[in-house]
Order: C-alpha cells, then sequence, then structure tokens
C-alpha cells in the first residue's frame, strides 16, 4: 500500500528525481516548495520558507514519512550551511514529530571524514546527530559526488582544458540523481539508519577527466594544481566569504581523497558525457 511522503527541497536537483522515484513506487508526495514554485509529478504542494518555522505548521500532517534533499548549492539567499542543513532541517524534524510521522529521511555527503571541518558539512551532521537521537525512525542517506557535479569537469573540458587538484589519482563513483533517489525511496520505507551510494564506476579524477575530453572528441589537456598551493590561493576567499570557502575548500579535499560508497545505480558517466556533449554541438 502507497504512503503519504514530504519532499522538502522538492525542487532541487535530488529532490525532483525522488519525486519521480516514489511516485513510481505507488507512494503520494507532498512537494514542499517555496512560494510560487510547482513540481511535475507532485500530488500537492506545501508553500513555505524553510528558514521560518512558523511557514512549516502542517506540513507534515498526515503524512507517513519525510525526506529533506534541502541544501545550498548555487543560491545567492543570504543564508548559511547552519541556516538550511542544521536549522531548517531540525525545524522540519520538529513538525515530523508534533505530527507523528513515523520515518524521516535525509541526504548527507559520503566524503565526512576527508571534510571534517566544514561547515558545508558539519552543519548537516549536526542535524544527522540530531535525528538519530530517536525522536522519529531517522535515515542518512550518504552519497558521493552527483553528476550534476561533474558537469564542471565536463565545462573545464568544453573550454579546453581540465584543472585536478592533486595528482588526479583521488577515487570517487559519482552517482546520477536518478540513482540516489531511488537509493533515498527504498531507504526511506525501510529500516536502517544510514545507507551510503555511489555509481557503478570507481574512477579517478584523471580519469574523469579524460571521459569527458573523450565525449567532445578532444585531445585531453590537464592541468594538476598542487593541494597546498590550491589551499594557498584559497585563503583570500575565506575573508570575502565564508560560504565560497566552503564549497571550494570541499571540492579541493573531495577532489585529493578518495570518496566511494557501495556501487550501485545504472546510469554510467560516459554516457551522460556523451549525452552533454550531443547536446552542446546541437546548440
Amino acid at each position: 500500500m502507497g504512503k503519504q511522503v514530504l519532499v522538502a527541497g522538492a525542487t532541487g536537483y535530488l529532490g525532483r528525481h525522488l519525486v519521480h522515484a516514489l511516485k513510481a513506487r505507488g507512494h503520494s508526495v507532498r512537494a514542499l516548495v517555496r512560494p510560487g514554485q510547482r513540481v511535475n509529478g507532485a500530488d500537492e504542494h506545501f508553500e513555505a520558507e524553510v528558514t521560518r518555522p512558523e511557514t512549516l505548521l502542517g506540513a507534515c500532517d498526515g503524512m507517513d514519512a519525510v525526506f529533506s534533499a534541502l541544501g545550498i548549492t548555487r543560491q545567492e539567499d543570504p543564508v548559511d550551511f547552519v541556516d538550511i542543513d542544521y536549522r531548517a532541517n531540525l525545524s522540519l524534524l520538529d513538525e515530523a514529530t508534533a505530527a507523528g510521522v513515523a520515518r524521516f529521511g535525509v541526504i548527507a555527503v559520503a566524503a565526512r571524514e576527508a571534510c571534517r571541518g566544514l561547515a558545508i558539512v558539519e552543519a548537516k551532521e549536526r542535524f544527522v546527530a540530531e535525528l538519530s537521537a530517536g525522536r522519529v525512525s531517522g535515515v542518512a542517506v550518504r552519497a558521493t559526488g552527483f553528476f550534476s557535479d561533474m558537469e564542471e569537469i565536463f565545462a573545464m573540458a568544453r573550454r579546453g582544458r581540465v584543472f585536478l587538484f592533486g595528482n588526479g589519482r583521488a577515487r570517487i563513483n559519482p552517482v546520477h540523481g536518478a540513482d540516489v533517489a531511488d537509493a533515498c525511496a527504498d531507504a526511506l520505507l525501510g529500516t536502517e539508519h544510514e545507507v551510503a551510494t555511489g555509481g557503478p564506476d570507481v574512477l579517478t579524477w584523471e580519469e574523469i577527466a579524460r571521459l569527458a575530453f573523450e565525449a567532445l572528441e578532444r585531445a585531453p589537456r590537464i592541468v594538476r594544481v598542487p593541494a597546498g598551493v590550491a589551499r594557498a590561493a584559497l585563503l583570500p576567499v575565506r575573508v570575502v566569504s565564508r560560504r565560497k570557502w566552503d564549497v571550494a575548500s570541499f571540492v579541493l579535499r573531495v577532489g585529493t581523497h578518495d570518496v566511494v560508497a557501495p556501487v550501485g545505480g545504472t546510469h554510467r558517466l560516459a554516457a551522460f558525457f556523451r549525452h552533454l556533449a550531443e547536446a552542446h554541438r546541437r546548440s
């Protein structure tokens, strides 16, 4: 029998895929969205500003489960990671608890050990700790890098040169949003408290760069930036914007440490890059 599920962050990269994954499993989806926004496939929408707890009142009423795909990506809103990844999620958990929701899931990062001390990770880990306290049955789904993040590698290849941190030999198995959504949907209606998921191919960053050039049918041109040089170059960024420094530092650490989760999913990065290349040629 289908469940009633609230998806927060439903308009984002993962959220949109999750709506469709849940619908494919026969569940009814309420999408938590900003005022005026809509998500294809959702059965209903609940408008709220997640940084204003009073607007979340009633969001979880009647729901069997909640999944939060909230996060800061490229938004220019004057908020920080604590505002969204910790406080907004905590407000949503409060609402879920009050509404008697049985299960609460949240997206988290697989690279937590490599990225200790960065607000982009620590804020979410604070919330995962709250979720683990047991007010409701909770699950954290830890994903490696999304395919959408790999688009920056493709964009650099398209411009003619890919810059990598370190020696380029750190490994990752990037994963498509649809595959992460499948893992999230299964985990949300399961019983585990932590799930890690990655894509089907474990690759070095140099191999990822070469796949991008191959899709574009260009000779690879790869520049390796020593990690120490990159860290020094980021120091002025921290003075200007802590948020941008955190994001850049996260990219640096992921690019110089192995971030490998259990292999899963069906979408392959080489095919994704070929799709991007075809779209580029048609444009």
